[in-house]
């Protein structure tokens, strides 16, 4: 039951926001009590938090089978926006800025997990590509790693960008592009410009 639980809270956080489902919502949702919800939960808080750990836990998951595969690295990153957008894909209710500014210490230890398995990921992807000659030779490796994080981070910033303006499937292709575009060499960028145009057909 925990773990059904988990899932549809999920599912509702994603598609509703953290701060507008009640565990009253959920109950319903799921046809149970709240008392049993409580069972399991001591309060909505920690079932953020676990429906939050859990969907990063997926999510990596799903980034290291990809990651496993050893496609080309340039292939690998939009491999990785695509499954990452079929499963963060609502927008309307901007769940992470709510995360952000309704459980910042939540928020905080998300960053602090994403960070430490995407910085491995990225460093990983940008050496085999400097190895197979699609990307620049003279990168710091570590400095492109945290930068592509940074940006990560930032694109997800509603008050940076909000949805009013841009859409989240823009964002992630606009700064793929933006972040590939600055460590291609001429080999890389036929790969890219040619991954960009099958996408546009």
């Amino acid at each position: 039951m925990r773990e059904n639980i988990i899932h549809k809270a999920t599912e509702m956080f994603l598609n509703l926001g953290f701060k507008s489902i009640t565990m009253d919502d959920l109950a319903n949702e799921m046809g149970i009590s709240k008392k049993t919800i409580y069972s399991h939960f001591k309060n909505k808080t920690e079932l953020v938090e676990e429906s939050t750990m859990a969907m990063c836990d997926f999510i990596t998951s799903g980034i290291d089978d990809i990651v496993e595969l050893k496609k080309n690295p340039i292939e690998e990153l939009y491999e990785i926006k695509r499954f990452v957008m079929v499963h963060l894909k609502d927008e309307k209710s901007s769940p992470l800025y709510q995360l952000q500014k309704y459980y910042p210490k939540i928020h905080s230890g998300l960053k602090e997990k994403q960070y430490n398995s995407m910085h491995g990921c990225v460093l990983e992807n940008v050496r085999r590509g400097m190895e197979m000659g699609i990307y620049r030779d003279n990168l710091n490796v570590e400095f492109v790693s945290r930068i592509y994080f940074t940006g990560v981070m930032s694109i997800k910033d509603n008050n940076l960008f909000p949805t009013e303006i841009f859409s989240k499937v823009e964002l992630l292709d606009y700064y793929l592009e933006y972040h590939l575009r600055g460590i291609v060499t001429p080999e890389g960028r036929k790969i890219l410009n040619s991954i960009i145009n099958s996408n546009k057909e």
